[in-house]
Protein backbone atom coordinates (compact mmCIF):
# COMPACT_ATOMS: atom_id res chain seq x y z
CA UNK A 1 0.00 0.00 0.00
CA UNK A 2 1.21 3.49 -0.88
CA UNK A 3 -0.02 6.32 1.34
CA UNK A 4 0.63 9.77 -0.09
CA UNK A 5 1.29 12.57 2.41
CA UNK A 6 -0.38 15.82 1.37
CA UNK A 7 1.51 19.07 0.86
CA UNK A 8 1.25 21.28 3.93
CA UNK A 9 3.12 24.38 5.05
CA UNK A 10 5.27 23.73 8.11
CA UNK A 11 3.55 24.52 11.42
CA UNK A 12 0.24 25.66 10.00
CA UNK A 13 -2.50 24.89 12.46
CA UNK A 14 -5.98 23.43 12.80
CA UNK A 15 -7.98 22.86 15.99
CA UNK A 16 -11.01 20.67 16.73
CA UNK A 17 -13.04 21.39 19.90
CA UNK A 18 -15.79 18.97 20.97
CA UNK A 19 -18.64 20.58 22.91
CA UNK A 20 -21.47 18.92 24.80
CA UNK A 21 -25.03 20.23 24.78
CA UNK A 22 -26.63 20.39 28.24
CA UNK A 23 -29.93 21.54 29.68
CA UNK A 24 -29.62 25.04 31.14
CA UNK A 25 -31.32 24.11 34.42
CA UNK A 26 -30.52 20.45 35.13
CA UNK A 27 -27.09 20.22 33.53
CA UNK A 28 -28.08 16.92 31.90
CA UNK A 29 -26.89 16.11 28.39
CA UNK A 30 -29.56 16.73 25.74
CA UNK A 31 -29.69 15.05 22.27
CA UNK A 32 -30.41 18.14 20.18
CA UNK A 33 -27.37 18.31 17.89
CA UNK A 34 -29.41 17.57 14.76
CA UNK A 35 -31.79 20.45 15.47
CA UNK A 36 -28.92 22.79 16.37
CA UNK A 37 -26.98 21.97 13.20
CA UNK A 38 -30.11 22.29 11.04
CA UNK A 39 -30.77 25.81 12.35
CA UNK A 40 -27.11 26.79 11.96
CA UNK A 41 -27.25 25.69 8.31
CA UNK A 42 -30.44 27.70 7.84
CA UNK A 43 -28.64 30.77 9.21
CA UNK A 44 -25.78 30.29 6.73
CA UNK A 45 -26.96 31.63 3.34
CA UNK A 46 -24.35 29.79 1.29
CA UNK A 47 -25.39 26.33 2.54
CA UNK A 48 -28.12 24.10 1.14
CA UNK A 49 -30.29 21.95 3.41
CA UNK A 50 -28.02 18.89 3.22
CA UNK A 51 -24.69 20.71 3.18
CA UNK A 52 -22.39 20.31 6.16
CA UNK A 53 -21.23 23.51 7.82
CA UNK A 54 -17.49 23.94 7.11
CA UNK A 55 -16.62 24.67 10.74
CA UNK A 56 -19.42 23.13 12.87
CA UNK A 57 -19.72 19.35 12.62
CA UNK A 58 -21.80 16.38 13.73
CA UNK A 59 -20.19 13.89 16.11
CA UNK A 60 -20.80 10.35 17.38
CA UNK A 61 -23.48 11.38 19.88
CA UNK A 62 -26.49 13.65 19.46
CA UNK A 63 -25.42 15.56 22.56
CA UNK A 64 -22.28 16.86 20.83
CA UNK A 65 -21.17 19.38 18.23
CA UNK A 66 -17.60 19.92 17.11
CA UNK A 67 -16.00 23.22 16.18
CA UNK A 68 -13.32 22.85 13.49
CA UNK A 69 -11.06 25.67 12.34
CA UNK A 70 -9.80 26.22 8.86
CA UNK A 71 -6.08 26.16 8.11
CA UNK A 72 -4.53 28.82 10.34
CA UNK A 73 -1.06 30.32 10.56
CA UNK A 74 -1.12 31.36 14.21
CA UNK A 75 -2.84 30.23 17.38
CA UNK A 76 -4.49 33.65 17.60
CA UNK A 77 -6.06 33.10 14.21
CA UNK A 78 -7.33 29.69 15.30
CA UNK A 79 -8.89 31.20 18.42
CA UNK A 80 -10.67 33.82 16.34
CA UNK A 81 -12.01 31.07 14.06
CA UNK A 82 -13.33 29.11 17.06
CA UNK A 83 -14.90 32.27 18.51
CA UNK A 84 -16.89 32.85 15.32
CA UNK A 85 -18.12 29.25 15.28
CA UNK A 86 -19.03 29.40 18.96
CA UNK A 87 -21.11 32.51 18.35
CA UNK A 88 -22.97 30.75 15.52
CA UNK A 89 -23.77 27.83 17.81
CA UNK A 90 -24.90 30.03 20.69
CA UNK A 91 -27.21 31.97 18.40
CA UNK A 92 -29.21 28.73 18.19
CA UNK A 93 -28.64 27.09 21.58
CA UNK A 94 -29.53 30.21 23.57
CA UNK A 95 -33.00 30.16 22.00
CA UNK A 96 -33.38 26.47 22.89
CA UNK A 97 -32.44 26.82 26.55
CA UNK A 98 -29.31 24.77 25.91
CA UNK A 99 -25.86 25.52 27.26
CA UNK A 100 -22.42 24.44 26.03
CA UNK A 101 -20.20 22.30 28.23
CA UNK A 102 -16.66 21.03 27.71
CA UNK A 103 -14.68 18.70 29.94
CA UNK A 104 -13.20 15.27 29.37
CA UNK A 105 -16.48 13.66 30.43
CA UNK A 106 -19.88 14.60 31.81
CA UNK A 107 -19.89 14.06 35.59
CA UNK A 108 -23.22 12.27 35.96
CA UNK A 109 -25.24 11.69 32.76
CA UNK A 110 -25.64 7.96 32.08
CA UNK A 111 -23.49 6.96 29.07
CA UNK A 112 -25.77 4.23 27.74
CA UNK A 113 -28.75 6.61 27.70
CA UNK A 114 -27.11 8.87 25.11
CA UNK A 115 -28.44 8.74 21.55
CA UNK A 116 -26.06 7.96 18.69
CA UNK A 117 -26.02 10.02 15.50
CA UNK A 118 -27.79 8.21 12.66
CA UNK A 119 -24.82 7.50 10.39
CA UNK A 120 -23.59 4.16 9.12
CA UNK A 121 -20.03 4.55 10.40
CA UNK A 122 -21.25 5.34 13.92
CA UNK A 123 -23.71 2.44 13.91
CA UNK A 124 -20.92 0.11 12.80
CA UNK A 125 -18.63 1.36 15.56
CA UNK A 126 -21.23 0.76 18.26
CA UNK A 127 -22.19 -2.64 16.84
CA UNK A 128 -18.58 -3.78 16.86
CA UNK A 129 -17.48 -2.33 20.20
CA UNK A 130 -20.72 -2.96 22.15
CA UNK A 131 -20.52 -1.94 25.83
CA UNK A 132 -17.25 -0.07 25.46
CA UNK A 133 -18.49 1.86 22.46
CA UNK A 134 -21.64 2.79 24.38
CA UNK A 135 -19.47 4.38 27.08
CA UNK A 136 -17.87 6.97 24.79
CA UNK A 137 -19.50 10.01 26.39
CA UNK A 138 -16.18 11.80 26.27
CA UNK A 139 -14.96 15.10 24.84
CA UNK A 140 -11.56 16.26 23.66
CA UNK A 141 -9.48 18.86 21.89
CA UNK A 142 -7.45 17.85 18.83
CA UNK A 143 -4.64 19.95 17.39
CA UNK A 144 -3.30 19.46 13.84
CA UNK A 145 0.08 20.94 12.93
CA UNK A 146 1.30 21.03 9.35
CA UNK A 147 4.43 19.07 8.46
CA UNK A 148 6.20 19.98 5.23
CA UNK A 149 7.78 16.57 4.61
CA UNK A 150 6.40 13.06 4.87
CA UNK A 151 9.74 11.88 6.27
CA UNK A 152 9.31 14.16 9.28
CA UNK A 153 5.84 12.92 10.21
CA UNK A 154 6.62 9.71 12.09
CA UNK A 155 9.65 11.07 13.99
CA UNK A 156 7.47 14.00 15.08
CA UNK A 157 4.78 11.55 16.24
CA UNK A 158 7.49 9.86 18.34
CA UNK A 159 8.54 13.22 19.74
CA UNK A 160 5.02 14.23 20.70
CA UNK A 161 4.48 10.85 22.34
CA UNK A 162 7.29 11.73 24.75
CA UNK A 163 5.17 14.70 25.81
CA UNK A 164 1.94 12.76 26.17
CA UNK A 165 1.87 13.07 29.99
CA UNK A 166 2.43 16.82 29.84
CA UNK A 167 -0.63 17.37 27.64
CA UNK A 168 -2.69 14.85 29.60
CA UNK A 169 -1.87 16.48 32.92
CA UNK A 170 -2.58 20.01 31.69
CA UNK A 171 -5.94 19.09 30.17
CA UNK A 172 -7.16 16.41 32.60
CA UNK A 173 -10.80 17.24 33.35
CA UNK A 174 -12.70 13.98 33.78
CA UNK A 175 -12.47 12.86 37.40
CA UNK A 176 -16.17 11.97 37.65
CA UNK A 177 -18.00 9.17 35.84
CA UNK A 178 -21.67 8.25 36.29
CA UNK A 179 -21.85 10.34 39.44
CA UNK A 180 -18.75 8.87 41.10
CA UNK A 181 -15.26 10.21 41.68
CA UNK A 182 -13.02 7.72 39.89
CA UNK A 183 -9.87 8.79 41.72
CA UNK A 184 -8.32 9.61 38.34
CA UNK A 185 -7.58 13.03 36.89
CA UNK A 186 -8.60 11.76 33.44
CA UNK A 187 -11.11 8.94 33.22
CA UNK A 188 -11.42 9.80 29.52
CA UNK A 189 -7.83 8.75 28.79
CA UNK A 190 -8.44 5.22 30.04
CA UNK A 191 -11.93 4.94 28.57
CA UNK A 192 -11.05 6.01 25.03
CA UNK A 193 -8.17 3.54 24.71
CA UNK A 194 -10.64 0.64 24.98
CA UNK A 195 -11.69 1.18 21.35
CA UNK A 196 -9.90 -0.89 18.69
CA UNK A 197 -6.92 1.01 17.21
CA UNK A 198 -7.19 3.73 19.87
CA UNK A 199 -4.51 4.43 22.47
CA UNK A 200 -0.79 5.00 22.11
CA UNK A 201 0.77 4.94 18.64
CA UNK A 202 3.27 2.32 17.52
CA UNK A 203 6.82 3.24 16.55
CA UNK A 204 7.88 2.76 12.94
CA UNK A 205 11.42 3.15 11.60
CA UNK A 206 10.17 4.64 8.33
CA UNK A 207 7.06 5.51 6.33
CA UNK A 208 7.13 2.13 4.57
CA UNK A 209 6.70 0.45 7.94
CA UNK A 210 3.63 2.56 8.63
CA UNK A 211 2.22 1.73 5.20
CA UNK A 212 2.74 -1.97 5.91
CA UNK A 213 0.88 -1.63 9.21
CA UNK A 214 -2.06 0.12 7.54
CA UNK A 215 -2.18 -2.56 4.86
CA UNK A 216 -2.33 -5.24 7.56
CA UNK A 217 -5.22 -3.43 9.23
CA UNK A 218 -7.17 -3.39 5.96
CA UNK A 219 -6.28 -6.98 5.08
CA UNK A 220 -7.44 -8.33 8.43
CA UNK A 221 -10.63 -6.22 8.47
CA UNK A 222 -9.68 -4.15 11.50
CA UNK A 223 -10.39 -0.88 9.66
CA UNK A 224 -12.30 0.26 6.58
CA UNK A 225 -10.58 3.65 6.39
CA UNK A 226 -7.30 5.10 7.67
CA UNK A 227 -9.28 7.56 9.80
CA UNK A 228 -10.35 4.63 11.99
CA UNK A 229 -6.81 4.51 13.38
CA UNK A 230 -7.59 6.59 16.45
CA UNK A 231 -4.18 6.86 18.11
CA UNK A 232 -3.54 9.52 20.74
CA UNK A 233 -0.99 11.05 18.34
CA UNK A 234 -1.14 10.21 14.64
CA UNK A 235 -0.08 11.31 11.17
CA UNK A 236 -2.96 12.52 9.00
CA UNK A 237 -1.84 11.81 5.47
CA UNK A 238 -4.66 13.54 3.58
CA UNK A 239 -4.08 16.82 5.44
CA UNK A 240 -0.29 16.68 5.67
CA UNK A 241 -0.40 17.09 9.45
CA UNK A 242 0.45 15.43 12.72
CA UNK A 243 -2.54 15.39 15.07
CA UNK A 244 -2.28 15.62 18.86
CA UNK A 245 -5.43 13.94 20.25
CA UNK A 246 -4.53 13.29 23.87
CA UNK A 247 -6.21 16.27 25.53
CA UNK A 248 -9.37 16.07 27.59
CA UNK A 249 -12.01 18.67 26.77
CA UNK A 250 -11.00 22.17 27.84
CA UNK A 251 -13.51 24.62 29.27
CA UNK A 252 -12.06 27.93 28.05
CA UNK A 253 -10.73 29.22 24.75
CA UNK A 254 -7.65 30.42 26.63
CA UNK A 255 -6.79 26.85 27.61
CA UNK A 256 -7.46 25.57 24.08
CA UNK A 257 -5.02 28.19 22.82
CA UNK A 258 -2.44 27.14 25.40
CA UNK A 259 -2.36 23.48 24.34
CA UNK A 260 -2.44 24.48 20.67
CA UNK A 261 0.59 26.72 21.19
CA UNK A 262 2.49 24.02 23.06
CA UNK A 263 1.74 21.54 20.27
CA UNK A 264 2.71 23.95 17.50
CA UNK A 265 5.98 24.90 19.22
CA UNK A 266 7.01 21.30 19.87
CA UNK A 267 6.30 20.28 16.27
CA UNK A 268 8.35 23.22 14.99
CA UNK A 269 11.20 22.36 17.36
CA UNK A 270 11.18 18.74 16.18
CA UNK A 271 11.14 19.91 12.55
CA UNK A 272 14.15 22.15 13.21
CA UNK A 273 16.00 19.23 14.83
CA UNK A 274 15.37 16.96 11.86
CA UNK A 275 16.38 19.62 9.34
CA UNK A 276 19.65 20.10 11.22
CA UNK A 277 20.38 16.38 10.84
CA UNK A 278 19.47 15.50 14.41
CA UNK A 279 17.36 12.62 15.71
CA UNK A 280 14.35 12.64 18.01
CA UNK A 281 14.84 10.42 21.03
CA UNK A 282 12.32 7.69 21.80
CA UNK A 283 11.51 5.82 24.98
CA UNK A 284 10.70 2.14 25.46
CA UNK A 285 6.97 1.54 25.01
CA UNK A 286 6.62 0.43 28.63
CA UNK A 287 7.86 3.87 29.75
CA UNK A 288 5.40 5.61 27.44
CA UNK A 289 2.54 3.42 28.67
CA UNK A 290 3.45 4.06 32.30
CA UNK A 291 3.55 7.81 31.67
CA UNK A 292 0.06 7.70 30.22
CA UNK A 293 -1.28 5.94 33.29
CA UNK A 294 0.52 8.25 35.71
CA UNK A 295 -0.80 11.38 34.02
CA UNK A 296 -4.34 9.98 33.89
CA UNK A 297 -4.17 9.02 37.55
CA UNK A 298 -2.31 11.94 39.12
CA UNK A 299 -2.63 14.80 36.62
CA UNK A 300 -0.35 17.71 37.50
CA UNK A 301 1.03 15.75 40.46
CA UNK A 302 2.38 12.98 38.23
CA UNK A 303 6.06 12.11 38.41
CA UNK A 304 6.88 11.18 34.82
CA UNK A 305 9.65 9.21 33.12
CA UNK A 306 11.76 11.51 30.96
CA UNK A 307 13.97 9.21 28.91
CA UNK A 308 15.08 5.68 28.12
CA UNK A 309 17.44 5.78 31.11
CA UNK A 310 14.45 6.04 33.45
CA UNK A 311 15.15 9.52 34.84
CA UNK A 312 12.04 11.03 36.46
CA UNK A 313 10.69 14.46 37.34
CA UNK A 314 7.45 16.09 38.49
CA UNK A 315 5.55 16.92 35.31
CA UNK A 316 5.05 20.59 36.23
CA UNK A 317 8.76 21.05 36.92
CA UNK A 318 9.66 19.57 33.57
CA UNK A 319 6.97 21.65 31.84
CA UNK A 320 8.49 24.83 33.27
CA UNK A 321 11.82 23.88 31.71
CA UNK A 322 10.14 23.03 28.40
CA UNK A 323 8.33 26.39 28.29
CA UNK A 324 11.58 28.28 28.82
CA UNK A 325 13.24 26.27 26.06
CA UNK A 326 10.37 26.90 23.63
CA UNK A 327 10.16 30.69 24.13
CA UNK A 328 12.27 31.52 21.04
CA UNK A 329 10.20 29.09 18.95
CA UNK A 330 6.97 30.68 20.18
CA UNK A 331 8.29 34.12 19.24
CA UNK A 332 8.97 32.89 15.68
CA UNK A 333 5.47 31.41 15.43
CA UNK A 334 3.68 34.38 16.97
CA UNK A 335 2.22 32.44 19.90
CA UNK A 336 4.26 33.70 22.87
CA UNK A 337 1.17 34.89 24.76
CA UNK A 338 -0.66 31.61 24.22
CA UNK A 339 2.36 29.53 25.25
CA UNK A 340 2.55 31.58 28.46
CA UNK A 341 -1.04 30.49 29.19
CA UNK A 342 0.32 26.96 29.78
CA UNK A 343 1.98 28.32 32.90
CA UNK A 344 -1.34 29.88 33.92
CA UNK A 345 -2.95 26.42 33.89
CA UNK A 346 -0.24 25.10 36.19
CA UNK A 347 -0.60 28.05 38.56
CA UNK A 348 -4.39 27.89 38.99
CA UNK A 349 -4.81 24.13 38.57
CA UNK A 350 -6.25 21.87 35.90
CA UNK A 351 -9.92 21.13 35.24
CA UNK A 352 -10.07 17.99 37.37
CA UNK A 353 -8.83 19.93 40.40
CA UNK A 354 -11.41 22.66 40.00
CA UNK A 355 -14.22 20.15 39.48
CA UNK A 356 -13.37 18.37 42.72
CA UNK A 357 -13.17 21.66 44.58
CA UNK A 358 -16.56 22.82 43.26
CA UNK A 359 -18.11 19.46 44.17
CA UNK A 360 -16.74 19.69 47.71
CA UNK A 361 -17.95 23.27 48.13
CA UNK A 362 -21.47 22.19 47.08
CA UNK A 363 -21.73 19.08 49.23
CA UNK A 364 -21.02 16.69 46.39
CA UNK A 365 -23.60 18.21 44.02
CA UNK A 366 -22.25 17.44 40.55
CA UNK A 367 -24.84 19.66 38.91
CA UNK A 368 -22.84 22.55 40.39
CA UNK A 369 -19.76 21.16 38.64
CA UNK A 370 -21.52 21.14 35.28
CA UNK A 371 -22.90 24.65 35.71
CA UNK A 372 -19.46 25.93 36.73
CA UNK A 373 -17.93 24.48 33.54
CA UNK A 374 -20.80 26.03 31.56
CA UNK A 375 -20.04 29.41 33.14
CA UNK A 376 -16.34 29.11 32.34
CA UNK A 377 -17.08 28.33 28.71
CA UNK A 378 -19.48 31.27 28.42
CA UNK A 379 -17.32 33.84 30.18
CA UNK A 380 -13.98 32.58 28.84
CA UNK A 381 -12.33 32.51 32.23
CA UNK A 382 -11.85 29.97 34.98
CA UNK A 383 -11.69 32.66 37.67
CA UNK A 384 -14.62 32.77 40.11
Amino acid sequence: MTIEFAQSAQSTLGVEWELALVDRSSGELVPVATEVLREIRANHPALQDDDEHPHIKQELLLNTVELVTGVCTTVGEAKEDLTRSMAAVREVTDRLGVELFCAGSHPFSAPRSQQVTDKERYAKLIDRTQWWGQQMVIYGVHVHVGVDSRDKALPIVDGLTNYFPHFQALSASSPFWCGEDTGYASQRALMFQQLPTAGLPFHFDDWAGYESYVQDMFTTGVIDSIGEIRWDVRPVHNLGTVEMRVCDGLSTLQDVGAVAALTQCLVQEFSDTLEAGGRIATMPPWHVQENKWRAARYGLDAIIILDAAGNEQLVTEHLAEVLNRLEPVAARLGCSAELADVEAIMERGAGYQRQRRIAEEHGGDLRAVVLDVVRQLRTGTSRP
